[in-house]
């Protein structure tokens, strides 16, 4: 594998001190980077982040090259932007993150390529670790989605681990390119879940996901209810816009298990009266899931309400006209 040709590739909107973090920690990474591709959400604000000083001086001091290009908010789309911005990229692996994820240490490239060294590894995930200002509650979802051991998933695992085997996220996940072009890439119009959409294609076309716990990153979300029911919508809607990966997969036991294991975990910390906020963030979880699967019977200015993304909506309608 020749350690200079891997691209990360994020997307971004309102760039802000983070996404320095983020320039500075991969820049001290045992395997060089080739370049980052930025895929910008509305050029006024990248052109006023890029006037700042610290800013301007960062872009300069890199060893690698950083390409921007620039989408409206209204064109942004999960899949179809970080389609835009692999065909911008030529190397034979790239990693796509996210600007509010932070390499927990200098291995994570390094860390995250090692499983393609297997063949027929088609996508591999890091593992996700709390920020130091999260939740109990969400503590411990990042270590039930995202455990300390490795996972190698294929389609003989989907009997055992149902939806799990699909798991994958974008947030910090390595692509071979020849076996991404063969399936097609990224969908190119997708509201949410582009990267377990892939591989569920991946897994089904004979191929397998790797979970490497050992390249990790800094990433974790405080969300308030309501922001958990609009998440879980777009989830459920992106699932019942894709049955043939998601059709006939278990998917809501796996949340059954998650909220009793964190049950478990809140008790043995000495904490049981979190208790409260698990039942509360679940119910606006299950709610959000349970009106994203029903999403067709609904009336659009109910579908704007519960989304995360209007704009994805305001757009597939228009195409749909």
């Amino acid at each position: 594998m020749t350690r200079t040709m891997v691209d990360i590739i994020i997307p971004v909107y309102k760039p802000d001190r983070s996404l320095c973090l983020l320039l500075q920690k991969l820049q001290e990474q045992t395997f060089v980077v080739h370049k980052v591709i930025l895929a910008n959400t509305e050029q006024e604000l990248w052109e006023a982040y890029a006037k700042r000083e610290e800013v301007g001086k960062l872009l300069e001091s890199l060893p690698f090259p950083v390409e921007v290009f620039h989408v409206s908010k209204r064109d942004f789309d999960h899949g179809g932007t970080r389609r835009l911005a692999v065909e911008r990229s030529q190397t034979p692996y790239f990693i796509c993150m996210t600007q509010d994820a932070l390499p927990a240490d200098v291995f994570l490239v390094e860390r995250l390529l090692a499983p393609f060294q297997e063949p027929g590894v088609a996508v591999s995930y890091g593992r996700q670790l709390p920020r130091e200002d999260c939740s109990p509650v969400e503590v411990y979802t990042r270590s039930f989605n995202y455990p300390p051991g490795d996972l190698r998933k294929s389609r003989e695992d989907l009997p055992a681990l149902g939806i799990k085997t699909y798991f994958c996220s974008n947030v910090c996940a390595a692509y071979r390119r020849d076996i991404y072009e063969e399936l097609g890439g990224f969908e190119a119009h997708t509201l949410f879940n582009e990267d377990m959409i892939y591989a569920g294609h991946a897994v089904t076309a004979g191929y397998t996901v790797a979970y490497a716990a050992a390249a990790q990153v800094l990433h974790s979300h405080n969300y308030t209810g309501r922001q958990q029911y609009r998440r879980n919508f777009d989830l459920a809607v992106s699932q019942v816009q894709h049955p043939e990966v998601f059709s006939g997969v278990r998917s809501e036991s796996e949340g059954l298990r998650m909220v009793k294991d964190t049950a478990r975990y809140l008790v043995k910390i000495g904490k049981p009266w979190l208790l409260w906020h698990l039942v509360w963030q679940s119910g606006w979880k299950y709610l959000g899931y349970r009106a994203g699967k029903r999403y067709r019977s609904m009336k659009k200015e109910a579908i704007l309400k519960r989304t995360m993304s209007p704009d994805y909506w305001r757009a597939l309608w228009e195409r749909e006209q």
